[in-house]
């Protein structure tokens, strides 16, 4: 997305790396989203990130949740925040897989 504005943000948290990629898989998949990353956080949860418009991001993360539980697993949460604060950015911007991923 060309805009540095985010529309919309959507993420769902499960337990583990495959179900995670399941999930960023069907979502990217299901509507017009760009992923911005994930967190790996303590225990093996781990969220991962989309933007997009409203819509794409409601469409990515139902999708993403059905993926998930179509398999057997949990999804411990999921959530679209429509126009998210602007500060949010300084979170979001942390996850990126860029800032993630070693050179």
């Amino acid at each position: 997305m060309a805009d540095e504005s985010i529309n919309a943000l959507g993420m769902i948290e499960t337990f583990g790396l495959v179900w995670v990629l399941e999930a960023g898989d069907a979502m990217c998949k299901a509507g017009d989203v760009e992923l911005i990353g994930y967190e790996n956080t303590a225990s093996g949860y781990i969220s991962i990130l989309v933007k997009g418009d409203v819509a794409a991001c409601k469409a990515a993360v139902e999708t993403g949740v059905k993926a998930v539980e179509s398999l057997g697993a949990e999804v411990y949460s999921s959530v679209v925040i429509p126009r998210p604060h602007p500060s949010l950015k300084k979170i979001t911007d942390k996850y990126k897989v860029e800032n993630l991923l070693p050179y």
